[in-house]
């Protein structure tokens, strides 16, 4: 069976950056001073979407490639953001 390199594993490793990043500014009590967590919520949420589509994808047995593009998609959008909560958290320290 053919399979498509797919972003299951870079979106579940992203996940646990995104869980650590939440983690650690609750247990420093910075929350209430950045957006950082916020941020990093939704491109938890992002990320969280993207390996459960790509999962659905890898199980499927017809080829869904418009699930694929939206997977993708969610997970470049988790990047982004990811990005701009780590942004947020270097302005803070």
């Amino acid at each position: 069976m053919d399979r498509h390199p797919n972003i299951l594993n870079a979106a579940t490793n992203l996940l646990g950056v995104c869980f650590f990043i939440l983690t650690g500014l609750r247990l420093t009590h910075s929350t209430a001073i950045t957006y950082a967590d916020e941020v990093a919520w939704v491109a938890a949420l992002c990320l969280l979407c993207s390996t459960f589509l790509s999962y659905v994808v890898i199980r499927s047995e017809r080829p869904r490639q418009w699930i694929e593009r939206i997977a993708e998609a969610t997970f470049f959008a988790g990047i982004g953001l990811l990005t701009v909560a780590v942004a947020l958290l270097w302005q803070l320290y």
